[in-house]
């Protein structure tokens, strides 16, 4: 094990979009494998992520600096340094950061690594499953209500 340093990470451990949400991820820098600790960078006028809930993993934020909005469950709340908030897996808890002032908004997100987790947003009807190493993205539109694996069905 050794210490490290935010400011010093390698480029494998940033990720950054074309409007300049950034996550330095810290925990995988660090050698977690059971969770991971995040620090998101989100400019002024963009979002964290897509508004989305999740099947499996379970999450953590706290507001380090600036100020937003979290829509959570179809309501917004205004968050600032200090704020946080955790929230448990596999309780259709949609949410997603808006940064709505004028300096960058910074949250620690920490959450539990999930081989297997289904993300659904809501607001498109859209699934994304995760499952050995593969992501697959569906409509709510295509699933299916009358297949089902049962292997001698009565006709």
């Amino acid at each position: 094990m050794e210490i490290k340093n935010i400011n010093q990470l390698s480029d494998q451990f940033i990720w950054q979009d074309k409007v300049g949400l950034m996550t330095k991820s810290l925990g995988e820098a660090g050698g977690n494998r059971k969770i991971y600790v995040n620090i998101d960078y989100v400019p002024p006028g963009t979002y964290s992520t897509r508004y989305h809930s999740h099947s499996q993993q379970e999450e953590f934020f706290l507001i380090l600096s600036g100020t937003g909005t979290l829509k959570l469950n179809g309501e917004e709340k205004e968050v600032s340094i200090g704020d946080f908030i955790g929230k448990p897996a596999g309780e259709n808890i949609a949410h997603t950061f808006y940064n709505s002032g004028n300096e960058v908004l910074e949250i620690l997100d920490v959450g539990t690594n999930e081989p297997e987790d289904t993300c659904y947003y809501p607001e498109e009807d859209m699934y994304m499953h995760k499952s050995n190493g593969e992501k697959r993205c569906f409509s709510g539109k295509d699933i299916s209500n009358t297949w089902y694996p049962d292997p001698n069905p009565i006709k």
